[in-house]
């Protein structure tokens, strides 16, 4: 599946809060990455096709540092992002190694990549942030990922946060944290998702106007009603 622009540009106005409940309707409930939250305050959504990292645990004779040399690396990974794309890393939720770090996030940046997001942490918080790269983290630590974590491979389906996430997925991540829409189900998601939005909008309206929640949130046939000929007057 391919991102278009046009989709892209759709789910950028559509809320994660809003894209959960999409997803749970059509059985998908395990979709937000739990940890990953903006280390930023006010960051822009971010959307983009999932470009996956893995960690396991540190192995000494396997996490050290002439490990980041090696051509399975961090580094060779990031070499592969194609431009838009979002870093999943996994890393099993450990917060005492930071995964990433101001050069890497640098040249990430460098690459067009569209954001970060661990179930770990980053180290270099301040230069880290200066790269202006969109992260989604636990928060922040000082010792290098081989302090806790062995580097394994990329564009695999992992585990983060919880969350099965499969490279391609597509991943929308905002105040309220970072969603999983796997990439067969985009198309329809967005289309309803764009409707949500729309609907929930006018009801925020309607509440504004003093109406009640009984019959208003969900919605009863009277109201269901009304909404339509609302949005047949909007065309």
């Amino acid at each position: 599946m391919t991102l278009t622009a046009e989709t892209t540009a759709a789910l950028r106005g559509v809320t994660t809060a809003t894209l959960t409940t999409i997803l749970l309707k059509k059985g998908l409930r395990n979709v937000w990455i739990r940890g990953a939250m903006p280390m930023r305050e006010g960051e822009d959504r971010v959307v983009g096709p999932a470009f996956t990292f893995r960690f396991v645990p540190a192995r000494e004779d396997l996490a050290t540092p002439a490990s980041w040399g090696s051509p399975v690396s961090t580094r060779a990974a990031i070499e592969e992002m194609p431009e838009g794309a979002i870093a999943v890393i996994d890393a099993m939720g450990i917060t005492d190694a930071g995964v990433f770090g101001d050069i890497l996030c640098a040249r990430m940046v460098k690459r067009g990549a569209a954001g970060l997001i661990t179930d770990g942490v980053i180290r270099d918080r301040a230069g880290v942030m200066q790269t202006g790269l969109p992260i989604w983290a636990r928060g922040a630590a000082a010792p290098p990922s081989v302090a806790g974590l062995t580097f394994t491979g990329w564009q695999e389906t992992v585990g983060c946060g919880g969350v099965c996430v499969v490279p391609g997925d597509v991943v929308v991540a905002d105040a309220d944290g970072a969603v999983v829409i796997p990439a067969a189900m985009v198309e329809e998601v967005t289309a309803e998702a764009i409707e949500q939005e729309r609907m929930e909008g006018w009801i925020v309206e309607e509440v504004e106007r003093g109406e009640k929640l009984p019959g208003l949130y969900p919605m009863n046939d009277a109201t269901r009603a009304r909404y339509a000929a609302w949005k047949e007057g909007q065309r």
